[in-house]
């Protein structure tokens, strides 16, 4: 309203003032997305970006912005998080990961600012520092033979996700895609990507990006017969000469049948042992709780108390194997923390997902998408990653701008 009187008198200013407000929000965005790759520099992009939301508008906006359904389910998820306080008898003790959640709000104002004319911004910046992050996660491999990328603080894990993000976007643009040159560009880039990921050692994540092109081939192709069974037989074809190569990935397969025969023997000091056991105390704690799980912040220290008598005390010796902060699944953890009801709060976040990318004609990337996080949140806390669903949330801020019409200018008068 204020800038409305002050262009009424003097049109000028206003144009000036509504030019430093868009530059400045166009700065904002970029920083935020080169930052996304650099540990110590993202909370000050958050500040960032918080102030120029403010600035430009953001609380007249959110009205319409929470139309969009994963705003919603982004603002349920979190204000179910906070009413688990109520009932849990938390103390900022341990590692508290679950205070991770709330980056997802982080959506929010960059969905907020970004526009049709903000848009090459927001695609340079990400574009320069996913490929950064991969050159220097490529070269760290090449030269040392090391997963993940110690430069970025990137662990073996976050780097993994990184690519399967990648690799399932350059999938599902060769899909889409109706030029054959570009269609055959993409795939090749996916396959590059997942050779990089294939020589990771994530197990887990690795084994979601491949069901999750697999879900897209399949959703792809099913109804052109042969060229579906060509397509299937090619990638499956690719996927085990890459296997065939990896000493890591069959390094990692040995690893996993060794674990098997320790926890055979009753030895759960291995890395699977570790998860088998957790989940084991998980699922008994959520069975003990259904409705409201043990409160915000309380799985952390359950854990700790209950394995010293669960089942004679079998896993009591964890502890120095491995440090507990989660339960390395997100659907125990949510329900530790919250039981059905936050069981149902991430189900709606992950359905409320799918619907905004359903809304913008993004229906096939929606299921990929939400494939790839389920089947990640299996094997590990996969939205507590550092950067990873911040990550996942701007790319799907990216893809809803650009299928957005074009809005008419508005002319200050």
């Amino acid at each position: 309203m204020r800038e409305n009187r002050i262009s009424l008198f003097c049109p000028g200013e206003g144009i000036r003032v509504s030019g430093w407000r868009d530059m400045f929000a166009k700065c904002a965005l970029a920083f935020f997305c080169i930052a996304l790759w650099q540990k110590g520099s993202l909370s000050y992009a958050f500040f960032l970006l918080a102030f120029a939301w403010i600035i430009d508008g953001g609380f007249q906006k959110f009205s319409r912005l929470i139309e969009e359904p994963l705003v919603l389910g982004i603002l349920v998820f979190c204000g179910v998080l906070v009413l688990g306080l109520l009932w849990g008898d938390y103390s900022d003790t341990g590692q508290n990961k679950w205070k991770k959640y709330f980056i997802l709000l982080t959506f929010i104002p960059f969905l907020s600012l970004l526009n049709k004319e903000r848009l090459p911004w927001v695609i340079a910046a990400f574009l320069i520092g996913y490929l950064c992050v991969l050159l220097t996660g490529g070269y760290q491999w090449i030269v040392s033979g090391e997963s993940g990328i110690p430069f970025f603080e990137i662990s073996y894990l976050a780097f993994s996700a990184m690519l399967g993000i990648g690799i399932i976007l350059m999938a599902f643009l060769g899909s889409i895609c109706q030029v054959r040159k570009i269609t055959l560009l993409c795939w090749f880039i996916a396959f590059v990507l997942l050779f990089l990921q294939f020589h990771q050692s994530a197990r887990g994540l690795l084994l979601a990006t491949v069901l999750a092109l697999l879900l897209l081939i399949f959703l792809r192709y099913r109804s052109q017969g042969k060229i579906f069974l060509g397509i299937l037989a090619l990638f499956m074809t690719v996927i085990l000469l890459i296997a065939m190569s990896s000493n890591v990935f069959q390094e990692r397969l040995k690893l996993i049948e060794r674990d098997l025969s320790s926890v055979l023997q009753g030895n759960y000091m291995t890395s699977l042992g570790y998860r088998l056991a957790i989940w084991d105390v998980g699922v008994h704690g959520v069975a003990e709780r259904p409705l409201l799980g043990y409160g915000t912040g309380m799985p952390e220290i359950y854990f700790e108390e209950t394995i010293q008598t669960y089942k004679n005390g079998i896993y009591k010796n964890l502890p120095e194997f491995q440090k507990t902060s989660h339960y390395h699944n997100d659907w125990i953890e949510i329900g530790m923390h919250l039981g059905g009801l936050g069981i149902f709060a991430l189900g709606f976040l992950l359905w409320s997902w799918f619907q905004t990318l359903k809304i913008h004609q993004l229906s096939l990337l929606g299921v990929i998408l939400i494939c790839y996080v389920f089947l990640a949140g299996l094997t590990d806390t996969f939205l507590l990653y550092n950067r990873i669903p911040i990550i996942l949330l701007v790319v799907t801020a990216i893809v809803i701008c650009w299928q957005k019409p074009i809005e008419p200018k508005r002319t200050i008068s």
